[in-house]
C-alpha cells in the first residue's frame, strides 16, 4: 500500500508539475502541483477508461501521460471556475 501511493504522489509531482507549465497561472508550488497531478491522475483514469484504456497503473510514462491529461482538465475547470484571475486555487 505505501509503494502504491508512493507511485501516486511521483506520478502526480509530475503530471501536475508539467500541466502547470502548459496552463499558464496554474502554479501552484509544489505540494499543489502534486495535489493537481494525483487528483487529475484520477480524473485521466476515468477520461481513458470511458474509451476503453486503463489508467495510472505504475511509474511510467503512460501513467505520467493520463496524469497530465487530467491535471490539465482540472487546471481548465478550476480556470473557468475563477476566470481565469491570476493563479488558479484548488
Amino acid at each position: 500500500m505505501l509503494g502504491l501511493i508512493v507511485t501516486w504522489i511521483i506520478v502526480g509531482a509530475l503530471g501536475g508539475w508539467l500541466a502547470s507549465r502548459l496552463i499558464r497561472g496554474g502554479g501552484l508550488g509544489l505540494g499543489g502541483d502534486i495535489v493537481v497531478g494525483i487528483i487529475g491522475g484520477v480524473i485521466g483514469g476515468i477520461i481513458v477508461s470511458l474509451f476503453g484504456g486503463s489508467g495510472v497503473t505504475g511509474i511510467n510514462i503512460w501513467s505520467v501521460i493520463v496524469s497530465f491529461v487530467g491535471a490539465v482538465v482540472l487546471l481548465l475547470i478550476v480556470r473557468a471556475f475563477t476566470g481565469g484571475r491570476g493563479a488558479a486555487r484548488v
